[in-house]
């Protein structure tokens, strides 16, 4: 099993990246899923508190709330996304041989599935020129200020145009699994 791991601040395109990803993945006969470790607190929004994904916009405040001040301090849940989308993992490997994942934002998670998983790609996507509409609390959360001290990554993606996000997911996938499947 091949794990990409896609990290980046909010609005930098990781799951618009990481769908292309998976799109030229296919192009090399192998079959890849896309996931969010954050998956099930937009459950928790959906299913108990009235989030309509149709309709409102992300709710970010709730998601940074709910991760980091519930589930990671108050409950000392630390791992528990990590571990829900490690059980999805090995359910879906019996269909898929690729997982993107697109959320990452910290050290420890990335830790956590490079410990698990002997193929791992590590992706930051970088919006360098971006004005980010987010509040001025929810742009300092550690959400967004730990993306910065990620420094081992095997691909920097800038993303200053979406072709960008096209063509780097081409190059690659291309370098990953074009030697593989020639």
């Amino acid at each position: 099993m091949k794990i990409y791991l896609v990290t980046g601040k909010a609005k930098s395109g990781k799951t618009t990246f990481g769908n292309f990803l998976k799109e030229e993945l296919k192009n090399y006969n192998l079959k890849p899923c896309v996931m969010q470790i954050t998956k099930p607190i937009y459950h928790y929004a959906e299913d108990y508190f009235e989030w309509d994904s149709r309709r409102d916009e992300k709710p970010r405040e709730f998601l940074q709330k709910f991760g980091i001040e519930l589930l990671r301090e108050k409950l000392n849940k630390k791992t528990f996304l990590l571990d829900r989308c490690n059980e999805d993992i090995e359910i879906l490997q019996e269909f898929f041989d690729t997982v993107i994942i697109t959320d990452l934002r910290f050290l420890d998670e990335i830790k956590y599935f490079k410990k698990r998983y002997e193929d791992v790609v590590l992706i930051k996507i970088d919006r360098f020129n971006y004005k980010s509409n987010l509040t001025k609390e929810q742009r300092e959360h550690i959400t967004e200020k730990e993306v910065d001290l990620i420094e081992d990554y095997d691909y920097l993606v800038d993303n200053d145009v979406l072709a960008d996000l096209k063509k780097y997911a081409k190059e690659i996938a291309r370098s990953e699994e074009g030697d593989n499947n020639e």
